[in-house]
């Protein structure tokens, strides 16, 4: 069985299969704000979209991170080390990249295991 999170005609927020929560790249909603605000907002999203799903970020298996501007690196860190649970960081992986606005400062995709899984 396949769910989809938040699907739209384009993308679904999150697909549930197998015992995984695959979640597709979040991005701020207030574009007005630095990397660091950004980054906080991203973050509330993907815990919202896994208590949706019934999963939280302790079971975050994997995560990508994309910075527009690597030398946003650190104050991004920040942010991810007061989130990340301690003990239960994911495999990480963060790059600079051009994102689909210039105003996005961070975007965030992860893998998270449910917890029957």
């Amino acid at each position: 069985m396949i769910r989809r999170i938040g699907s739209g005609p384009r993308l679904s927020a999150a697909t549930v299969h197998g015992g995984l929560v695959y979640v597709s790249g979040q991005a701020p909603d207030d574009l007005g704000v630095g990397v660091v605000e950004q980054a906080a907002q991203v973050l509330a999203k993907i815990d919202a979209i896994l208590a949706e799903a019934g999963t939280d970020k302790s079971r975050i298996l994997s995560a990508m991170v994309w910075l527009p501007a690597i030398g946003d690196f650190a104050a991004f860190n920040t942010v991810w080390d007061a989130w990340a649970p301690a003990g239960a960081a994911p495999a990480r992986a963060c790059v600079e990249s051009r994102l689909a606005d210039p105003a996005i400062r961070v975007e965030i995709g992860c893998v998270a295991a449910l917890p029957d899984a």
